[in-house]
């Protein structure tokens, strides 16, 4: 859709409710994935996002290793509950984004400025998130809904071991998407002035 940066920033919205279909190719996706790690800044160029995109078969395996752990730590009727909404929620979409931090490059940047040891955890998490803001709002912007799901860190190790992810990487988040069926409700904003403020 091409919407120019403050439009494509006010359009990015939570969806949930999509379907298993994609306005793009998985080819666009995985460019427009690769355009936001390019691009996005991290502390000291540390460059520690690592990115796993999930499709087809993968996809479904995702939630549905999620459902089979979740299955095992909840009363029958909680989970009866929660495997609707996995499954009408996140499962029903195109595709899910995992994104990760590497923690090898956390370590070695602590022994490499150890006066800003306690921070380059901290800095990680900023990291992703602008990661996650940037590729959520690039679905957007290309007709795909999204939302942002913490699984983790329940799922970490089952999913480590189906896609054989580096031990050292960090699962921070999830993002499924697909072609929204619906349109996000009215959002509630906090008054400006109470949030801005200017000195002169």
């Amino acid at each position: 859709m091409a919407r120019n940066f403050k439009e494509a920033i006010k359009s990015r919205r939570t969806y949930y409710g999509f379907v298993n279909k994609s306005p793009i190719t998985d080819d666009a996706i995985k460019e427009l994935i690769e355009f936001a790690v390019t691009h996005t800044p991290s502390a000291f160029n540390s460059q520690s996002t690592r990115v796993v995109l999930l499709l087809g078969e993968n996809h479904k395996k995702l939630w549905n290793i999620t459902k089979e752990i979740l299955k095992a730590k909840l009363p029958e009727d909680a989970f009866k509950t929660t495997e609707a909404k996995i499954n009408n929620l996140f499962a029903s979409g195109y595709g899910t984004i995992l994104f990760y931090e590497d923690m090898s490059v956390i370590e070695n940047l602590q022994k490499t400025y150890p006066g800003y040891k306690d921070n380059f955890p901290i800095w990680s998490y900023q990291t992703s998130g602008m990661h996650q803001f940037a590729i959520w709002t690039l679905l957007e912007d290309a007709g795909l809904g999204a939302s942002l799901q913490h699984y983790n860190p329940l799922i970490d190790d089952a999913v480590a071991k189906e896609w054989n992810i580096n031990p050292k990487w960090k699962l921070i988040a999830e993002m499924p998407f697909g072609e929204p069926t619906n349109q996000p409700g009215k959002k509630e904003y906090l008054p400006l002035n109470e949030r801005v403020f200017v000195y002169k």
